[in-house]
Parts: C-alpha cells; structure tokens; sequence
C-alpha cells in the first residue's frame, strides 16, 4: 500500500475555463497535494457564468484524470451571413403603358389598317404617355433627340398612300425613318421600299430651328433617290396553295432563275449610277413639330393638322416583336 507522502509526486494540470462572451473568471491551478492539505481541495466559484462557454483541457496526454479536450461550444443562431438577392425590379407605369403602346400597333401596317376601336385605344394610351412626360422641354434636351428613329405608327393621311404600297405583292415599305442629328440641326427622313431583287429608298433632307421649349420649324431643302440595292436571289417554295388545292411550283424554277439572272444584271448596272437628287422648294417645303413625350427610346410628336407620330429608338427592345 502506497503512502500518502508518495502523493507528492502526482503533477496536476491547469484546466482553464474561458467563456467566450466574457475573460476567464476562475482557474484550477497546480498545487501538490500533501497529506495535510489534501482534505481541503476547493475550487473558486465562477462569478457572472453565461449558458455557453468553452472549456479546453492544456497539456493533455493519454493518462490524464480530466479526459479528451473538450470540443468548443459554438453559440447558437451563429454562421455564415449570407446576402439576400434582391427582388426583380418591377416595372414603372411609363414602361408598362409603353409596351402596351407598342402592343397595339400589331397589324395595324404604321396606323394605313387600324380600325377605329384600336385608333381610340391608341390616342387613350398616347394622351396618359403625354401627361407623364418626362421630358418637358424636349428642344432643352437635345443629346435625347440624336439619332434614327422608326416610325411605329402615325394618324397622318398623307402618308397612307405610301404605305397602301405595301399591299402590292411585288413592292413593300420596309421602314420608315427620322434621323437626327441635333449638332448641325439637320433632319432626314427616308423611307426604303423592298421588292424581289433588290431595295430602293427615297430621302428628303431639311433643316430644323428651336421654336419653342416643344416645338421646332423644319425646311425641307432636297430630296434624293437611291439607286436599287441588290438583294439575296428569289426562294421560290415547293409549292403554294390557292383554292384549297396544292400547286406544285417545280416547272415555274427554272423560268424564274432565267428572270432572275437578267434582273440581277439589269440591277447591277443601275446600282452602279448615283442617287438622283433634286430640291424641294415648294409649299410643302416647310412644317413644324411638336414633341409631346421623348425619353432614351420613344417619342411622340405632334404636326400640322393634329396628326400624330410615334417613333422608336434604333436599337430599343421595343422594335422586338
């Protein structure tokens, strides 16, 4: 049987208690345990202890009287903060009367086939556009103003007989076009037509001056005639159908590439001559235009007459069908 003086020799590590929402308050520390004082072996109280804490044993080693280390005790709600992804932006009223502007224009050929129940909507949803403006004085605003816009839709007669072209079967508008250009206060206004084999347009130049913070007086001062652009060759179907019954086009290819070698050496030489330019110095010659909404890719104007424009920015999602 050991004495107790053989005690003596026992080591006794220090366990040291940590919180990790405050210092260590309290440490049972190495003392040698005698034969007088073994019987008194007190440890401190902790003072202000939290739920949660973490308590680590040092020097530990296989025979050691406190056991493993004793694994650190994560707080709770704890971890990785993550970034919420915002919500997608919600159109404002202006882009979604926009889009339902733009919707409206379906098969309406620029304004030649509406009917009078979609011209009402139309003129309804071009009055709300025009009173939420966010461009007020739009010739204040010039750098808005640069640039080609596409004729979407317009109420002026003058221009239906030209789009009634569209309807022949040989002959199309393709577009119609207003370009800007606010440094040299030059406007030009062209209208390209597309036939089988090749593409022609027809273009007026003018001037423009600031009447008002709305308004501008343009002067047309020449007008010029391009020469035809060829085309791809024509794609003739395998067969069409006409009165319920299938037509087979096979025999008609090869009098169609007959025609079709000649009007493409006919075009060519045509293409090789210049634009036929002449001035314009009649009544005609001048008018004015009132902008009544404009931002970055739509714009409303107001000409002689009452008649209205509504014109879209080259390179607008709103051109996407």
């Amino acid at each position: 049987m050991a004495s107790i003086s053989s005690l003596n020799q026992i080591p006794c590590k220090t366990l040291q208690i940590t919180s990790q929402y405050s210092k260590p308050t309290s440490k049972i520390s190495t003392f040698p345990i005698t034969s007088t004082n073994f019987p008194s072996i007190s440890v401190k109280e902790f003072t202000n202890p939290k739920p949660k804490f973490t308590a680590q044993a040092k020097n530990y080693d296989k025979d050691d009287e406190w056991g493993p280390e004793v694994e650190q005790i994560k707080p709770s709600g704890g971890g990785v903060a993550v970034a919420e992804e915002e919500p997608p932006k919600e159109p404002s009223e202006i882009e979604l009367l926009k889009k339902q502007l733009v919707d409206s224009f379906y098969g309406t050929n620029r304004g030649l086939s509406a009917s009078s129940e979609t011209r009402a909507e139309i003129v309804e949803l071009i009055t709300k556009l025009e009173s939420m403006n966010p461009t007020p004085a739009p010739t204040e605003a010039l750098p808005l103003l640069n640039g080609k816009w596409i004729l979407a839709y317009t109420s002026f007669s003058g221009l239906f007989p030209l789009l009634s072209r569209g309807t022949l079967p040989l002959v199309r508008v393709e577009e119609i076009s207003q370009t800007i250009d606010s440094e040299t206060f030059a406007v030009q206004n062209c209208v390209v037509f597309a036939g089988p084999l090749a593409t022609t347009s027809i273009t007026t130049n003018a001037k423009f001056e600031v009447k008002s913070p709305k308004r501008v007086q343009i002067k047309f001062d020449e007008g010029i005639i391009g020469t035809p652009q060829l085309t791809d060759s024509i794609e003739l179907p395998e067969n069409v159908e006409f009165l319920g019954q299938k037509i087979d086009l096979s025999p008609f290819k090869s009098l169609i590439n007959s025609v079709q070698d000649t009007a493409s050496s006919v075009a060519k030489s045509i293409s090789s001559q210049p634009p036929i330019k002449f001035p314009i110095s009649n009544s005609n010659a001048q008018s004015w235009l009132l902008t009544t909404y404009l931002d970055d890719e739509l714009r409303i104007s107001r000409g002689d007459g009452g008649s209205v424009f509504v014109l879209i920015k080259e390179g607008s999602p709103l051109l996407k069908p």
